[in-house]
């Protein structure tokens, strides 16, 4: 981000799900990912600092409070790990003869470019008007919606065939996410200090929810579905939001003089919240149920986007300002790897392919696009696209429904 004020249904019963605590591994798992070029230090460790607790964060803790989960939400593959259904391969049923494509919206250059992945070449750039930010799958995976906050609107586009549709006049889209029941798009209208409850289909208003905090733009959702924290880039604040509800049931300022949270992402199993801080350079480490944070751990200057390798394993930590992406053990909570982009680089926004061997990444300030090899590294292809790229979107993608953003599928 810029310092401009720059989601059929399956019906079960849900198990009811008892606090666990599983024992850590003493002995480091085999790494699916070598160390990779520029990985010359040893790993970074967690950092204490004044009010949190030093030291990682225990595997397999505890993922939320015992309950049932939110009325209407597909129950969780497996109770350990949210993202089960993300296997390498593991398309839904309704995605397996979408195209296969990148889309990149450019902010600089009010357009969309679309990347065929296999040729690694752009195949067309549409005008969508206005400044695109994101490409994001809708929860039910019928469309990718292109915000266009600059010019308010939302643009269809159809992933069977990558036809654009007609626009849909919606307030300052910046960012959208979907509630895990599909029963609202959250638009994340960072301009108005507001998420805004809206039908996931017709964008009608359900509600809006004023937030007193500024730069409200990124979010994830608790295992369970009841909740969501989402970041605040321009006041260095967290907000807790109730899903039923719809109510801010907390806020949190991160113990930093000028931090700037950008993308959030929860743990496999469920018991820590990553926060990438594009100012402090490291992610924060979070108790998301108890909304407090834990410690900071270091990755690169401008840590940016947040992606979870497909096996569960790994997240990739995108540090923008350095041109380098980190890769954090969640067994260990350590940092395994950094993998440095060759010349200047500037890895913003991006996603995971659907078979987990490329991970794809918008060169923000670059005009350009990295496909990274997740096996070590290397730079695939570098692709020249408009201005300004910032959430591309790789589709399809594995899992069952969308949660929103450049992808978070469960």
């Amino acid at each position: 981000m810029t310092a401009r004020l720059v989601t059929g249904r399956i019906v079960a019963v849900l198990v009811l799900i008892g606090a666990f605590v599983a024992a850590c591994s003493a002995a480091k798992p085999e790494p699916e990912h070598p160390a990779g070029p520029g990985d010359d230090n040893a790993p970074a460790n967690m950092t204490g600092m004044p009010g949190m607790s030093g030291g990682p964060a225990p595997s397999g803790s505890a993922a939320t409070n015992p309950g049932a989960g939110l009325p209407g939400m597909p129950p969780l593959l497996d109770a350990h790990d949210v993202y089960a259904a993300d296997r390498p391969g593991a398309l839904a049923e309704q995605v397996r003869n979408d195209q296969v494509r990148v889309y990149v919206p450019n902010l600089g250059s009010d357009s969309v470019s679309v990347i065929d992945p296999a040729t690694f070449k752009v195949i067309k750039t549409v005008p969508v008007g206005g400044g695109p930010q994101h490409v994001v799958p809708a929860w039910d995976l019928r469309t990718l919606w292109v915000n266009d906050n600059t010019g308010n609107k939302l643009v269809p586009i159809d992933p069977a065939t990558g036809t654009f549709g007609k626009a849909i006049p919606v307030d300052d889209p910046y960012n959208l996410y979907f509630t895990p029941d599909g029963k609202y798009a959250m638009v994340m209208s960072e301009a108005r200090h507001k998420i805004v409850f809206r039908d996931p289909h017709t964008m009608a208003i359900v509600k809006e929810l004023t937030v007193n905090c500024s730069g409200v733009n990124h979010a994830d959702f608790s295992p369970d579905g009841r909740y969501f924290i989402a970041t605040c880039e321009f006041s260095g604040d967290l907000i807790k939001v109730d899903v039923v509800r719809q109510e801010v049931i907390g806020q949190l300022h991160l113990p930093k003089d000028h931090a700037m949270p950008q993308d959030i992402k929860i743990s496999p199993d469920g018991g820590t919240w990553y926060v990438a801080d594009m100012q402090t350079s490291g992610v924060w480490i979070l108790d998301g149920d108890q909304f407090k944070v834990r410690s900071f751990l270091a990755t690169g200057a401008g840590a940016h986007g947040l992606y979870v390798s497909r096996d569960s394993k790994y997240l990739y930590i995108a540090n923008r300002g350095e041109g380098s992406v980190s890769l954090l053990d969640f067994a260990t909570g350590a940092l395994s790897a950094k993998w440095k982009i060759p010349g200047r680089a500037s890895p913003d926004m991006g996603g995971v392919s659907a078979d987990g061997t490329v991970l794809w990444l918008s060169g923000r300030y670059d005009g350009e696009v990295y496909a990274l090899s997740t096996a070590d590294g290397h730079l695939l292809a570098r692709i020249k696209v408009g201005t300004q790229p910032h959430g591309l979107c790789i589709w399809p993608q594995p899992g069952r429904y969308s949660l929103g953003h450049t992808g978070i599928l469960r």
